[in-house]
């Protein structure tokens, strides 16, 4: 018997670390809110990619100057109301999609929330109400919905880093309103400096990371150029232990689309669609088989064209060669 407890307990120390194991990865899209009411074939073009997610993405809206954000029920257009978010949400559901749920606020003149903040307390208390107003709808519409993903913000790069007690205290309120899974979406220069990951199911990042000043990068250059970033991820992740999400993920069909988007204004870029493949190419070498990857969202997905005059140098791969390297990666 000695002999046997012997061998047994030699065998147990020898077992390697215990790994994380690599679930089926999230291949999502990020609908765009539809001006008009949605129909389930408005659906069907998802399908054709291989995607099994799909992100809802209601907006709430702030005048640049003022501490309050406010959420129109009725909505502005049609999939940013409330009755739009549940429909779209019952739509994506019938035909076997998971969901992200994930509010964004606009800000009047700077669009994106990152660069807002305020000049006192009572003013950050004013929006903290009012953003936790926000997310109370949304929230109670993921529950009630059984929606698996609910993402509890996107791209605060002040307010989480000026107001972390707040953000923590609304995941704790969140948890007890909804069951499903939580993550928050961090802007890709900020995501190092949130503090509340450990209170989430998952990291999430909004991964726009500049890569390369090129006009069309090799995809061997562009996968060179993702290591420091990936060495910045890891860093987090082991940290915390948590599998990383790209909450959103993709590339403008323009020259220098791997240089960071927010350099190049909407009529100062050229149309290049191989820029663009060869920008998802890379991102999918590098990240998609990462046991400690949880897979992304790419932004985004018109279910309604509308007449979108931008779409040749949007962030759509809709219609353009990039939905071949899409389609491969989601169905892997």
């Amino acid at each position: 018997m000695a002999i046997i407890s012997l061998i047994l307990l030699l065998a147990t120390s020898c077992q390697p670390e215990k790994v994380m194991t690599k679930a089926s990865s999230i291949n999502g899209v990020c609908l765009v809110a539809p001006r008009n009411s949605m129909q389930p074939s408005d659906l069907d073009d998802i399908q054709a990619i291989n995607a099994n997610w799909v992100a809802v993405v209601p907006y709430a809206f702030n005048d640049g100057s003022s501490p309050q954000t406010y959420y129109s029920t009725d909505g502005y257009w049609w999939g940013e109301g409330r009755t739009g978010v549940i429909e779209t949400i019952r739509q994506a559901k019938a035909v076997g999609y998971k969901i992200m749920l994930k509010p964004h606020v606009w800000v009047k003149g700077q669009g994106w929330p990152g660069d807002f903040t305020l000049n006192s307390e009572a003013e950050w208390q004013q929006w903290e109400a009012s953003y936790a107003a926000f997310t109370n709808i949304m929230t109670q519409i993921a529950d009630s919905m059984d929606v698996e993903l609910f993402c509890i913000g996107t791209e605060h790069r002040q307010a989480v880093v000026q107001r972390p007690d707040f953000w923590k205290h609304l995941i704790d309120t969140i948890r007890t309103q909804y069951k499903g899974k939580l993550t928050y979406a961090a802007n890709w220069d900020n995501f190092e400096n949130v503090v509340f990951w450990d209170q989430l199911d998952l990291i999430g990042i909004d991964a726009y990371f500049p890569l390369s000043d090129g006009k069309t990068p090799a995809v061997a250059a562009l996968v060179e150029a993702w290591e420091d970033p990936v060495d910045d991820i890891l860093d987090v992740q082991q940290a915390y232990g948590k599998p990383v999400l790209f909450t959103e993920y993709g590339y403008r069909s323009t020259d220098f689309t791997a240089h960071g988007h927010w350099q190049y204004g909407r009529k100062d870029v050229v149309p290049n669609m191989e820029g663009q493949q060869r920008a998802y190419e890379a991102l999918y070498k590098v990240f998609w088989d990462k046991p400690w990857f949880a897979g992304g969202f790419l932004w985004k997905w018109y279910t309604q064209h509308d007449g979108h005059e931008e779409e040749a140098t949007d962030y759509t791969p809709q219609g353009k060669p990039a939905i071949k390297v899409i389609r491969q990666a989601y169905g892997q």
